[in-house]
């Protein structure tokens, strides 16, 4: 008993185990039919994982153990969790393709885990390449909570579950680059002042409609995060058609 130490380590780690705990009682939620429920565990899941981060920060215990417990905190909560409960709540009636669609969230998911880890240099990141699999957990999440009602979702809305789903697997193993939350401190403010006054309004926002915007407010963030790629994109081929045209005419 003597030689048994608690280290600093110890304050994230457990939030991320509460993190993996929540996902596995969505799960247990999706299998018992209560859908709604399921879907708090994974947004209850994903408030660990943000809590686990800033308690890592704050006591200074980054450290790769607790990246690669935090990577399969979030294929439990953000991968398996989100695929079980629409294969349950929605995609079963597709059959083996119901199987396949769902199950793109946690392979797709466990993708993304995978190239972040090894792509890793330091615990501090100003973007993340792909989207995050909590966000995409979380954007399905929302999605039940506004527009499953009863026993079924909403119509026309549940015919843009598989879509949705497609895409947000895709968008996790893409190139496209999303930026991370802006630290709350003054530094943090001064560097990325558009970023943290868009976090504030949407804190507000969703308080404000009981976290029914949630939805729309993961779906904005995505988009954007689209269409700055998309423009840079434009930006470089526009710019390299310029460089390519000088050179042929002999301008430097």
């Amino acid at each position: 008993m003597r030689n048994i130490r608690i280290t600093r380590s110890v304050i994230p780690n457990l939030f991320t185990s509460l993190n993996m705990f929540s996902g596995f009682v969505s799960v247990i939620y999706s299998s018992e039919q209560d859908y709604i429920k399921a879907a708090m565990f994974i947004i209850i899941g994903a408030v660990f994982d943000a809590l686990d981060g800033i308690m890592a920060r704050l006591t200074r215990s980054s450290s790769e153990f607790g990246v690669e417990l935090d990577s399969l905190s979030d294929l439990v909560s953000f991968g398996v969790a989100p695929a079980f409960l629409i294969y349950h709540s929605y995609l079963n009636q597709f059959g083996a393709w119901g199987i396949v669609i769902s199950s793109l969230l946690m392979v797709f998911g466990g993708l993304r885990l995978a190239r972040f880890n090894v792509q890793l240099v330091g615990f501090d990141k100003s973007y993340f390449t792909g989207l995050p699999i909590p966000s995409s957990a979380i954007t399905l999440a929302a999605f039940v909570l506004v527009y499953f009602n009863g026993n079924s979702f909403d119509e026309p809305f549940n015919s843009y579950i598989i879509p949705l789903v497609i895409m947000l697997s895709l968008l996790m193993v893409s190139k496209i680059r999303y930026e991370t939350l802006p630290k709350f401190s003054k530094k943090g403010i001064k560097e990325r002042p558009y970023s943290f006054a868009f976090v504030v309004l949407a804190l507000v926002i969703i308080i404000a409609t009981q976290g029914k915007a949630l939805f729309y407010v993961f779906i904005l963030m995505i988009l954007i995060g689209i269409f700055r790629y998309g423009f840079s994109l434009a930006f470089k081929t526009g710019k390299g058609r310029k460089v390519s045209t000088g050179e042929a005419s002999g301008k430097k």
